[in-house]
């Protein structure tokens, strides 16, 4: 059964982002796949201390943080996972702090000893999982994911824990009004998506 894990990097409970990891969740589900979704604002993970402790450690497997927080049970469901939905809303240009904190902590898959000049990527020879992207923002969809961070720093999320990107749902105009619906006509888009996740 193909494992799918969704880190949803949101603020809000049922905002657009949350009702569009569902929608994916469920359609995902459809096809007798297992999903399990991370709240990071209900995850107990700390700030990096830039220590490179984790970075020491040779190897192809993620290296060990000295904190002892949610940070590595994450890890460990992200390394038996088969596929990702990444999400978060955009917020002041950027994927929200909570997400900016999580990928921080992704530092683990870098070996980066005292010695070398830069980080080498433990995931660069392994075989790549699938991951899709998932944001919003205040500007039209195709604007905000040109000129905001968001897109951006989700993908590098992506490329960070040795994923191929095959496909983004990044949805505009949300806030016209206080509690915005995932819009009808992207529930094709989202089953599209769910299909290539789920058939790995």
């Amino acid at each position: 059964m193909t494992k799918i894990l969704a880190i949803n990097g949101s603020y809000r409970d049922d905002g657009v982002t949350d009702q569009t990891v569902e929608a994916m969740v469920q359609a995902i589900k459809a096809t007798g796949s297992d999903v399990e979704v991370i709240r990071l604002r209900d995850h107990p993970i700390e700030f990096c201390l830039n220590c490179r402790a984790c970075t020491q450690q040779p190897g192809e497997t993620p290296g060990e943080c000295i904190q002892h927080d949610g940070m590595q049970e994450l890890i460990d469901k992200i390394e038996r996972a088969d596929g990702y939905i990444l999400a978060s809303p955009t917020n002041f240009g950027s994927v929200t702090a909570i997400f900016k904190r999580f990928m921080e902590r992704l530092v683990v898959y870098a070996y980066w000893p005292w010695d070398m000049n830069a980080p080498r990527h433990r995931k660069a020879n392994m075989p790549k999982k699938k991951a899709v992207l998932v944001s919003s923002c205040a500007a039209p969809g195709i604007i905000g994911r040109w000129i905001y961070g968001t897109h951006k720093q989700l993908k590098m999320t992506a490329h960070t824990i040795g994923d191929d990107i095959v496909g983004t749902l990044f949805t505009g105009f949300i806030s016209k009004e206080p509690h915005p619906e995932l819009p009808k006509h992207l529930e094709a888009r989202i089953k599209a998506l769910a299909d290539k996740l789920a058939y790995v």
